[in-house]
C-alpha cells in the first residue's frame, strides 16, 4: 500500500475478522503460526498470509526462536486508532447528551400539556 498513511493501513489489516481473532489472541500471549491456526477455520498459509497483513500494519513483529517464529501484538498502532476513535466518541456522546436533553424538554411539555388538558376536563 505505498502511499497510504499508517492509519489507514491499521485500518484495512482491522477491517478483517481474522485478523482481528489474531489480534485478540496475541493479546493474551505470544503465539505461532501453528497456535495462532488452531482456533480457525483456515488453513497455516492462510494465516501466514493474514499475519503478513498484519506486520506490515506494524500491528505485530515476529521473531525466530530456533525453527519457532513467534508473533507478538504491537500495541502503539492500535493506541493511535484509538485516538482517532476517541475523538469522534466524544462527538457522538455529545451529539446523543443533546438529543437526551431536547427529548427530555419534549417529554416535559408533553406531561404539562396533559395536566393542563386533564385539568380542563375536570372543570
Amino acid at each position: 500500500m505505498a502511499g497510504t498513511d499508517q492509519l489507514s493501513v491499521v485500518f484495512s489489516a482491522l477491517a478483517d475478522p481474522t485478523r482481528r481473532a489474531i489480534i485478540a489472541e496475541l493479546a493474551v500471549r505470544d503465539a505461532t503460526v501453528t497456535e495462532l491456526t488452531a482456533p480457525l477455520a483456515i488453513s497455516m498459509p492462510a494465516v501466514s498470509r493474514h499475519l503478513k497483513v498484519l506486520e506490515r500494519a506494524a500491528l505485530i513483529s515476529r521473531s525466530r526462536a530456533g525453527k519457532w517464529r513467534a508473533s507478538r501484538l504491537e500495541a502503539a498502532p492500535l493506541r493511535e486508532a484509538a485516538d482517532w476513535i476517541e475523538r469522534y466518541r466524544r462527538f457522538w456522546d455529545e451529539s446523543l447528551g443533546r438529543l437526551d436533553a431536547h427529548l427530555a424538554a419534549v417529554q416535559a411539555a408533553e406531561a404539562g400539556d396533559r395536566v393542563v388538558a386533564d385539568s380542563g376536563e375536570l372543570a
